[in-house]
């Protein structure tokens, strides 16, 4: 039992790390994001020679940003959410709540959300599927690749939270 404890304690921890970790790596694009419109600010009204890749360089860095702090600010409850009646509840009813919702709603959606993009990023990778918005024609697979891995990052970090919010609902104290 004890063992089985610790390797849930390890578990977590590296789950934690790894979500805080990825949030502040992909956190450092919205910097090269910055950059890339920057750039395409100064060639399309200074020079008046806009380029055909920077609309999709853009939207897929900021795509990634997004996707891949998920499960950063999962991490750290901050998502944003109407809590008007949550904030007034005990530790205890506010578990009840987020267990019941994983249940009920997380994971039946994370499940059809986490298969239909693995399989969608593997079919890209295939069919070398491009991205149609412009005339640049990027491959779609890596952007597609990083929505997959960050809806498993973002599942991993609930179940972390699951757990914790299950032991508060059992042993009655938040998980140290």
């Amino acid at each position: 039992m004890i063992r089985c404890v610790l390797i849930v304690r390890a578990l977590l921890r590296v789950i934690d790390l790894i979500s805080e970790w990825t949030g502040k790596l992909f956190s450092w694009l919205c910097i090269v994001l910055i950059a890339v419109m920057s750039y395409e600010v100064l060639m399309r009204y200074v020079f008046d020679a806009p380029t055909i890749w920077s609309f999709q360089v853009s939207a897929m860095l900021g795509a990634s940003f997004y996707a891949m702090g998920w499960a950063y600010v999962h991490k750290h409850n901050s998502h944003i959410r109407i809590d008007i009646f949550y904030t007034r509840l005990s530790p205890r009813k506010k578990a009840i709540i987020d267990v019941a919702g994983t249940l009920l709603l997380f994971i039946p959606l994370f499940i059809v959300l986490t298969d239909v993009a693995v399989s969608t990023a593997w079919h890209s990778w295939v069919r070398n599927e491009k991205m149609y918005e412009t005339h640049w024609y990027p491959p779609a697979a890596p952007l597609r690749t990083i929505v997959a891995i960050a809806i498993c990052l973002f599942s991993l970090e609930a179940g972390a939270r699951f757990i914790r919010d299950l032991y508060l609902l059992v042993r009655n104290k938040p998980y140290d």
